[in-house]
């Protein structure tokens, strides 16, 4: 009797265990996550720039948090966008605050990163109740023109109607220079 008594403690610890798991998992799972490569080109009159490495964008309700990877895959900034405002900390930097991740990235860069469309333009289709201009082929949303960016979106994944890859292009402001972003976006989870 002892031994079934043992073996049923270890079966019901084991179980509470793996439940406790299995809830930690879904709850700390995103709505939504996007993940793949960037070039950045940034042009002011004679000066040129070009960064690049990986990103990777998670969902989670209102909250959205953008991964900077270097090419060798170390994290050089992430952004977490909430409703009271966006935080950014990297290891190479002092954690900033701003009202939200497009005046933090543009305090941060020196020009905007357009983090609050991004998702969207990700899924094939402008932000929601923002002005937008649409082209279409064929029924498929190929260009957007939103929030001063166009945004290019070529050649869907045969699993899924989201781009595999987008070119998103700002002109030079006043105090920003033009900017070129190109993301080719990994193949969609199962």
């Amino acid at each position: 009797m002892l031994v079934s008594d043992r073996a049923r403690t270890s079966v019901l610890a084991v179980s509470c265990i793996l439940l406790t798991a299995c809830a930690t998992t879904s709850q700390s799972l995103p709505d939504r996550s996007y993940s793949g490569r960037f070039a950045a080109t940034t042009t002011a009159g004679e000066k040129r720039e070009n960064v690049s490495g990986r990103f990777s964008l998670e969902i989670r309700g209102s909250q959205q948090i953008l991964d900077l990877l270097s090419p060798l895959g170390t994290t050089v900034a992430r952004i977490e966008v909430e409703p009271a405002g966006a935080r950014a900390t990297g290891a190479q930097m002092q954690e900033m605050r701003g009202p939200n991740a497009d005046v933090l990235t543009e305090q941060l860069l020196g020009w905007t990163l357009p983090v609050s469309g991004l998702a969207d333009w990700i899924e094939g289709r402008p932000a929601p109740e923002r002005v937008a201009r649409v082209e279409r082929d064929a029924g498929r949303v190929v260009l957007i023109e939103q929030d001063g960016w166009t945004i290019h979106l070529a050649e869907p994944f045969e699993s899924t109607a989201r781009p595999r890859r987008l070119v998103l292009e700002r002109a030079a402001a006043a105090n920003a220079p033009a900017v070129t972003l190109r993301l080719v976006l990994d193949e969609p989870a199962g």
